[in-house]
């Protein structure tokens, strides 16, 4: 564990979080998406960005809040990168992840929309998967009135987000959009509810994403684990895009990431894997605590650009 790490452990501990009842949910809900934002995410800094538009669009369950984050006034043509936020389907927003997709903008030079999907228990699964679905085509859809030339999309997100990235892009490779998804960056994944794995029990208790927390979250969330719209881990995965999946070393998830990533090379998907050394569940999001963390998230991004910029069929 590194020290910058340990040390945002130890601060947490003196504010801990409520348990996540159904009860506490509904009250943080009602807060609304700005006032919600504070609870148990960042506050990173956005930074200059030349645009920040609001979008709305309709969804399968109502009106849709979307968000534009671009360091460029103009574009040509080229992709827009779609950003599912994380929260274990019951927290986040796009106000809560500003700081993320900001960066993701930055570092890969693309514009972002990020997405608001409905949060469980109010919605429980399939609404934040069908949610996901339902951006990324109607993101495909709208290029020229978002003053956008969309030729592809790049599916990310981090944990839930991460999640949604996968199911997403299964989606879209079964029934594609009207422009390709040409990249998906799922950041510390949740891949398989279906099953345990070792690292879930190495880092249960201390680590910033305990059992306890997870449990009511999955609870809440209420998907079938054996659908790989829940576990994306059970899909065929042949035929998606290139990825750029991420781990890091002291995260409850990082064996399913793991999992994932290596059946992503057995089905012949061209993969970047990065691990996250000393790092905990969240860290992209905790760059202000954990100053070390921002490294990680630039690599991460640079491989992404990289991939991106590889000639089709490398």
């Amino acid at each position: 564990m590194r020290e910058d790490v340990a040390a945002f452990l130890e601060a947490r501990k003196a504010r801990p979080m409520p348990a996540l009842t159904r009860e506490t949910l509904a009250a943080i809900h009602a807060m609304g998406p700005a006032a919600a934002a504070a609870m148990g995410s960042s506050d990173l800094p956005v930074g200059e960005m030349a645009v920040q538009r609001e979008l709305t669009m309709p969804g399968p369950g109502g009106e849709m809040r979307l968000k534009l984050f671009d360091t460029r006034a103009q574009r040509g043509p080229g992709p827009v990168f779609v950003f599912y936020h994380g929260g274990g389907y019951v927290l986040g927003s796009i106000e809560s992840h500003a700081g993320l997709a900001a960066e993701i903008a930055r570092q890969l030079d693309l514009p972002v929309i990020s997405v608001e999907y409905r949060l469980a228990p109010e919605n429980p699964w399939p609404a934040a998967v069908d949610d996901g679905v339902a951006a990324a085509r109607w993101i495909a859809d709208n290029g020229a009135a978002l003053g956008l030339g969309i030729t592809g999309l790049v599916l990310g997100g981090d944990s839930a987000g991460g999640n949604l990235t996968l199911t997403t892009a299964a989606a879209l490779r079964d029934d594609p959009a009207s422009v390709p998804v040409v990249m998906q960056v799922p950041i510390y994944p949740a891949t398989d509810f279906a099953q345990s794995y070792p690292s879930q029990a190495l880092f249960a208790e201390g680590y910033g994403l305990d059992a306890a927390s997870t449990e009511l979250m999955t609870r809440h969330y209420a998907a079938d684990p054996q659908d790989p719209r829940a576990s994306p881990l059970l899909d065929d995965l042949a035929g998606l895009p290139p990825t750029v999946l991420v781990t890091a070393s002291l995260d409850p998830l990082r064996d399913q990431g793991r999992a994932y990533a290596a059946k992503l090379v057995a089905a012949g998907v061209p993969t970047a894997f990065y691990e996250a050394r000393g790092l905990i569940h969240g860290f992209s999001s905790y760059r202000k605590a954990i100053p070390s963390a921002q490294d990680d998230t630039i690599a991460y991004l640079r491989l992404a650009r990289t991939m991106l910029d590889m000639p089709e069929g490398q």
